[in-house]
């Protein structure tokens, strides 16, 4: 049975502890960062070890390019998708082409190594946001929907389900819901006509859902992820998406308006989340356990919709991912499109995310 929580791992390997963790019950997911990851053999290694001790579990990252790479040694490197943005405005039809190859790239690479998902694609929007920027596709809605569905036909190629994320869009405000309340004071019907579009355009095409960590205030007091309106009344109700709903990490502090872990985890599949998200807080994580045995578990159709296509592991990266037949293809036309000088190659291995501190 997969349970309600995803949790995080401390490092390249599993410990008694981590296997203890995983073990549980209500722990239906683990989420890989930077820390867990050296290569892309000790990656696949891990990843099966965690299935050795957890059949029934879900594997995800954050691999959606540029600074938001948890994958780098070894693996392609992808291009932020803003840049997908400023081609989609010189070139229509060549963005898409290439925003199909990343996301087909991309979703090879991960499953390669036997993870299940990278939480992807970013559907909000470019605006003053302090952590989404050049992560976003574009600014306007429409670049958004049309560059964000080739990506996910690339994905879906490849045999990776997709995951929205923050819903209904945390561009508009300046706050980083990792480190602060991040408040939108603007109307649903703004909303609605602006940063939700994206995402009513694209639900089709859609597997899963991220809300965020964003309160807006003329529709709830509670951030999106802990609100019924937003979750039932909106997403399932309204919009009709019978998709996972994952929680965003609740160790954030957009969160903590919710109380302590085992309130933030309640609050949050109360409201209607599949899978709530604890990261980087091992504290956290076993009290959230803990709170979590009182809890339902989720719907199991749904979540095992979000398994990913894994292949047989041929010993190295590249051999294994020689089982994508559009692999290679894809390879070239995003490095010869974004990375041509070995420069702009090293820049994208080192640049940095600063959402690494989740």
């Amino acid at each position: 049975m997969y349970g309600v929580l995803m949790i995080d791992i401390d490092s390249t390997a599993l410990t008694a502890e981590d296997v203890s963790l995983i073990k549980q019950a209500q722990v239906g997911g683990v989420i890989l960062f930077g820390r867990n990851v050296t290569d892309a053999a000790q990656v696949r290694a891990l990843c099966d070890d965690i299935r050795y001790h957890n059949q029934d579990i879900l594997i995800g990252v954050d691999q959606e390019g540029g600074r938001v790479a948890r994958l780098r040694e070894g693996f392609t490197p992808l291009p932020a998708m803003g840049r997908l943005g400023e081609l989609f405005n010189q070139d229509p039809s060549q963005a898409l082409s290439c925003a199909y190859d990343c996301g087909y790239l991309m979703a090879a690479e991960v499953l390669a190594v036997g993870i299940d998902l990278s939480f992807a694609p970013v559907l909000d929007r470019d605006g003053i946001s302090q952590v989404i920027g050049d992560r976003s596709f574009h600014h306007e809605p429409q670049a958004i929907t049309a560059l964000a569905t080739q990506f996910m036909r690339g994905m879906k190629a490849a045999g990776m389900a997709t995951t929205g994320k923050h819903f209904p869009g945390h561009g508009a405000i300046a706050p980083d819901s990792h480190v602060s309340e991040a408040i939108d004071t603007r109307s649903l019907d703004e909303i609605i006509n602006s940063d939700m579009q994206p995402f009513a355009q694209t639900l089709h095409s859609l597997d899963a859902l991220m809300p965020a960590h964003v309160i807006f205030s003329q529709v709830d007091d509670k951030p999106a992820g802990f609100s019924k309106i937003w979750l039932q009344d909106i997403i399932r109700d309204e919009l009709k998406f019978d998709g996972v709903l994952f929680s965003d990490d609740l160790s954030m502090a957009g969160a903590k308006a919710a109380g302590d872990v085992s309130a933030r985890v309640k609050a949050a599949i109360d409201a209607g989340c599949d899978i709530a998200l604890v990261c980087n807080d091992r504290v956290a994580a076993h009290e959230a356990a803990k709170a979590a045995q009182d809890l339902p578990y989720p719907n199991q159709q749904r979540i095992k919709t979000m398994r990913g296509n894994i292949p047989t592991w041929q010993g190295d990266l590249g051999s294994t991912c020689q089982q994508f037949e559009y692999w290679q293809q894809a390879k070239k036309n995003v490095t010869q499109t974004f990375f041509n000088a070995q420069a702009d190659a090293q820049t994208a291995k080192e640049s940095t995310d600063p959402t690494l501190y989740k």
